[in-house]
């Protein structure tokens, strides 16, 4: 059982940064990699990226890499999502994930943060 709180979500200009978090509690030695992911209005769920809990291996989409960075402080329980050079296409509410095993499925979801940029 583990809960994530998503935050650090707002306004900015196209070319700005935001980073958000995404603070986990609960049973976290279960987990085995945080994600984010992020719905536009009218689109569907998309993948961001992810860190794996324990060697931090990160990945990401073809649509941030270079300009997102995913980290986490093991001792703050904690995943953040640096954003840089922000799009008006990066538009969404992002939401944080765990995964419990290996595999693609996340079996935690935070109630997600809106990340809003402008053009």
């Amino acid at each position: 059982q583990v809960q994530m709180v998503a935050s650090g979500g707002g306004l900015a200009q196209a070319g700005g940064s935001l980073r958000l978090s995404c603070a986990a509690s609960g049973r976290t030695f279960s987990t085995y990699a945080v994600g984010w992911f992020r719905q536009a209005p009218g689109k569907e769920r998309e993948f961001v990226a992810r860190i794996t809990w324990s060697g931090g291996d990160t990945y990401y989409a073809d649509s941030v890499k270079s300009r997102f960075t995913i980290s986490r402080d093991k001792a703050k329980n904690t995943v953040y999502l640096q954003m840089n050079s922000l799009k008006p296409e990066d538009t969404a509410v992002y939401y944080c994930a765990v995964s419990v095993t290996a595999g693609a499925r996340y079996n935690y979801w935070g109630q997600g943060t809106q990340v809003t940029v402008s053009s």
